[in-house]
């Protein structure tokens, strides 16, 4: 009998499904792509249905979901959806969510820093804290044992992160800190060894001066491709340079690793029907590709 082909369904909340995704989806060793554009939430039940009622149990690991779309709210709330589908014991399929890249994009620059620093009680700021990757940071740190620095322009929008977090990692060790100013910056950095910019592209978080005052600091990420970058001094192609006895890591430089975690997790997602990766799980996945 012939086995199945792995069959990916690309749910996408933009109204043309990221041929990026695509890309790497096939290059990941989906057999078939089905794309669907323009998702809302309750659109998902029929179409992850769809995908559990056409095959039986035993092949049901060879289909799976992907939630992509530059709408992270949005695509948070179709991971929920989809998950509310399976109720029906074996009946389901594999599930991967990474709107706006974020899950993955998190994740390759903790590795990055992770390559460098013990993060078991490091001293960390990050930078765009309350953007979907900045969040996604703060989580993945937190659960290393770092003592993490949440920075926003709005103290409470900060604190609001923190909450969050602390209800996903009970133990962790947070602090909000508002970054309004050049100031406000210089003060956050105090006793900082690990800096990560996950703010908007095109803002400058991080001043040559705010960075030079402080002399802790040994890795330095900025996960922002576009001029003005996150911070000043790092190049977008950097990957582990030195200057000034400081490592720094550009958004390339991160990028290389993210492609391989997004690949690997869209591959395991057919080793079995039960997978739900969202940033821990797909962060975990990267953590054995530094392993090997």
């Amino acid at each position: 009998m012939a086995v199945k082909p792995t069959i990916l369904i690309q749910l996408d909340s933009d109204p043309q499904p990221s041929s990026f995704d695509a890309v790497v989806a096939v290059d990941a060793g989906a057999d078939r792509l089905l794309q669907y554009g323009d998702v809302r939430p309750e659109a998902v039940r029929d179409l992850v249905y769809g995908a559990i009622f056409t095959r039986g149990p035993k092949d049901l690991h060879r289909t799976a979901v992907f939630i992509g779309g530059k709408d992270v709210k949005l695509g948070e709330a179709m991971m929920a959806e989809a998950i509310a589908c399976f109720t029906m014991g074996p009946l389901r399929v594999s599930v991967m969510m990474d709107a706006n890249g974020a899950n993955t994009t998190a994740a390759a620059a903790v590795l990055a820093a992770k390559r460098h620093l013990d993060l078991q009680g490091v001293r960390a700021l990050v930078l765009g804290a309350t953007g979907p990757v900045g969040q996604r940071v703060v989580r993945l740190l937190a659960r290393e044992g770092a003592h993490v620095r949440a920075g926003s322009r709005r103290q409470d929008r900060a604190a609001g992160v923190c909450t969050a977090v602390a209800e996903a990692v009970p133990d962790a060790t947070l602090e909000p800190v508002a970054t309004d100013s050049a100031g406000a910056v210089s003060t956050a950095m105090q006793d900082v060894t690990l800096a990560i910019a996950a703010g908007a592209a095109g803002v400058t978080l991080l001043t040559r001066d705010a960075r030079s005052a402080c002399p802790s600091l040994k890795v330095l990420i900025d996960l922002n491709a576009v001029p003005p970058l996150g911070v000043e001094g790092v190049d977008v192609m950097d990957k582990a340079v030195e200057r000034d006895g400081i490592l720094h890591y550009g958004a390339i430089g991160v990028g290389e690793t993210k492609m391989k975690i997004h690949k690997a997790a869209i591959a395991a997602l057919f080793e079995a029907n039960d997978r739900i990766l969202d940033a821990e799980q797909i962060y975990d996945i990267g953590g054995r590709l530094e392993g090997q």
